[in-house]
């Protein structure tokens, strides 16, 4: 069987050294998470490893909700955005904290491609475009979960033929798994009866501060990158592959991110500052850095590997002031995503990296979100 090689997400939590915890982990209530939609259950899982390192995660959308991880004094702190019940989720107008995104990572352009001669239309949800799967994307179903222990999670879901315009029957599976190495391993699996487009990603919203405190401006970002995909004033990639150098994506040495966000700079403008993807160097072996964030108040960094041609950066450009988690507020910039992934708009350009997915072939990923004490 031929393999279509995509998406696997480790976290590395930290140092393979257990610490002290000096404050307490406030857990969500489960209770909270519980609730029948369309005849199926949703719930809140908990995965917890020898290091006290803990990550809660809602079938809601395959969606991490909480994630503990320490500074460098040994306090922990919930280092991803994202709601304390259910409800918070389903009507939230940011759809996408936490959440497993499917069919499509990122846009397409007019919501349409071709497959073998046959068009196929696609929901509008962003403009003229198609973002993130459409109105109910993965992020908005309910997956078949099973907790196999303490530390492991798989996720099931099956997207019927023509779920959002997408052809082909979609068999999804998702693994979790948080082991005493500090990782939090995240492995997509699918396969399909009929030739269709897919790009899987994770899309927590990082602040190594903790979630709901200050802007992620100061945090220090690295991004093994020489280019970017310049967008449109739609956010749709123009097909051209674009030099880091002497602009305000260039991050091949350690920045501030809000160094030069402000910049009146055409590709700035459109996003309202970073909202791009990637064209990562060396991105066929999983041993090479995609990115890292350090911050230094609390000494938190986070490394990304992954063998995907491309990585959205995003900053939080578009968080208004929602109330999240323990009543705290996300604002403006106050989160950072690093979407492992292949490139926007891949329908339709031929010189980007392929996203189609053929019978007899087997979808499956690898990135690397490793987390340690500077």
């Amino acid at each position: 069987m031929k393999k279509n090689l995509r998406i696997l997400v480790i976290i590395s939590l930290f140092n393979n050294q257990s610490c002290n915890m000096k404050n307490d982990i406030k857990l969500l209530n489960k209770s909270d998470f519980q609730k029948n939609i369309e005849g199926k259950t949703t719930d809140l899982f908990i995965l917890k490893n020898k290091h006290n390192v803990i990550t809660e995660i809602t079938n809601y959308g395959g969606r991490v909700v909480s994630l503990w991880t320490p500074d460098s004094n040994g306090n922990f702190e919930d280092i991803v955005l994202g709601f304390d019940n259910i409800d918070d989720y389903i009507n939230a107008d940011e759809k996408y904290f936490g959440a497993t995104i499917g069919r499509y990572g990122n846009r397409i352009k007019d919501g349409k491609f071709i497959i073998n001669n046959k068009e196929y239309y696609l929901e509008k949800n962003n403009g003229p475009n198609h973002l993130h799967g459409g109105q109910r994307g993965f992020s908005d179903v309910v997956w078949d979960a099973k907790q196999i222990d303490n530390q492991t999670l798989e996720l099931k879901y099956y997207s019927k033929s023509m779920e959002e315009g997408y052809p082909g029957n979609l068999n999804i599976r998702v693994v979790y798994n948080l082991n005493d190495s500090n990782e939090l391993k995240i492995e997509y699996f699918a396969n399909t009866d009929q030739s269709t487009h897919l790009n899987l990603t994770h899309h927590s919203f990082f602040n190594l501060l903790g979630a709901g405190e200050e802007t992620i401006n100061d945090h220090l970002l690295y991004i093994n990158a020489n280019s970017f995909t310049p967008v449109d004033e739609t956010l749709i990639p123009t097909g051209e592959i674009e030099l880091v150098s002497d602009t305000p994506f260039d991050f091949n040495l350690p920045t501030k991110i809000g160094n030069r966000v402000d910049q009146d700079y055409n590709q700035l403008n459109y996003g309202k500052g970073y909202d791009h993807n990637y064209v990562l160097n060396n991105s066929q072996s999983k041993e090479i850095i995609a990115a890292k964030v350090i911050e230094k108040k609390f000494g938190r960094t986070l490394e990304v590997y992954t063998n995907e041609p491309g990585m959205q950066f995003y900053g939080g450009n578009f968080l208004s002031g929602t109330i999240g988690k323990h009543d705290k507020t996300y604002k403006k910039r106050s989160a950072f995503c690093l979407e492992t992934q292949h490139f926007p708009n891949s329908p339709n350009q031929e010189n980007f990296p392929s996203t189609l997915l053929k019978p007899n072939e087997e979808y499956y990923s690898i990135c690397i979100y490793k987390f340690s004490i500077n």
